[in-house]
């Protein structure tokens, strides 16, 4: 019933396993969670420009101590994801008032707050809509089932495939998703990040590869996450420092990993936006959207927390 439902703030230290594990038991294809993956979720709880600080406002609704709903950010205040199961779509004006209040930003004496959906996502759309969002930005979902040919690439003469369960050097891997992500060609010398981004709960350094240059260095870097449970992978981050792009190694590194999580049973794989994915065999799904509303409300953001 609507009325055992209880709200209550997220905590850090203790609920991140349950709404992992909450957005694994929900996942549905038709609907990809707004896009929040449990390993898109996981992946941003370590990332070095995660907002640890904030996440108290993260709101979870229970029902008889299940979890059945969370609205929250992916890695700051801003932006927002509203979740829920099947059955408990109805609370989503609700988390949507929440994420209003507690995940919005101030701009020029107005608040700002944009919402992640997939287009498939009829009923949510309608909703923002309702609430006076507008559409600003479209981005495709792709995926490469494993049910078609892998990409053949031949690896260029001196470079090496590795894993990071075979070597796992801190140092290089900074260097290569520095360069890879475009900074510069001098990484600072924050190492402590890269050690930090492998602390999730799941993340499998035997699924991470790494294409080695000649001289040594990590030239491409390909994290690989897997859903045991339903049967896909999640690409996150794939690189290449520009002195070692188009030579098939970000294909190559790519490939590696899907060919390993085939094997452990895995039937697709999530990849990212550019052209370079369709290139190689991913398939547009569907598509994400973001939606945003400013409004001119200044008061001061007080929870409503039961």
């Amino acid at each position: 019933m609507e009325q055992d439902i209880y709200k209550r703030r997220y905590k850090l230290l203790t609920d991140f396993t349950r709404v992992h594990s909450f957005l694994t038991d929900i996942y549905s294809p038709d609907t990809l969670n707004s896009y929040l993956l449990p390993q898109f979720f996981e992946y941003a709880h370590t990332h070095p420009y995660f907002n640890h600080k904030l996440t108290h406002r993260f709101g979870l609704w229970e029902e008889n101590g299940e979890l059945v709903g969370i609205a929250c950010y992916e890695m700051d205040v801003g932006e927002s994801f509203l979740v829920t199961d099947s059955k408990h779509t109805f609370l989503l004006p609700e988390m949507l008032e929440h994420a209003e209040k507690e995940l919005s930003v101030m701009k020029n004496g107005r608040k700002i707050l944009s919402v992640w959906v997939t287009d498939k996502e009829k009923d949510k759309i309608e909703l923002l809509k309702q609430k006076g969002y507008t559409r600003v930005h479209t981005e495709p979902v792709r995926i490469f089932s494993y049910n078609k040919p892998y990409p053949d690439v031949e690896l260029p003469d001196g470079y090496t495939v590795i894993s990071l369960k075979e070597e796992n050097d801190y140092r290089k891997i900074h260097d290569c998703l520095w360069k890879g992500f475009d900074n510069g060609d001098k990484p600072d010398d924050d190492i402590d990040c890269r050690i930090q981004m492998q602390s999730g709960p799941n993340f499998r350094r035997d699924l991470t590869t790494v294409i080695k240059a000649p001289n040594g260095d990590y030239a491409c870097f390909a994290g690989m996450w897997f859903d045991e449970k339903n049967k896909y992978t999640y690409l996150e981050p794939l690189a290449t420092v520009p002195e070692h792009r188009r030579k098939g190694l970000a294909t190559i590194a790519l490939t590696e990993g899907m060919k390993k999580t085939k094997a452990l049973g895995a039937r697709y794989c999530f990849g990212g936006v550019s052209e370079f994915y369709t290139a190689i065999g991913f398939e547009t799904i569907c598509h994400r959207e973001m939606w945003r509303r400013e409004w001119g409300d200044t008061s001061r953001i007080i929870s409503n927390e039961r």
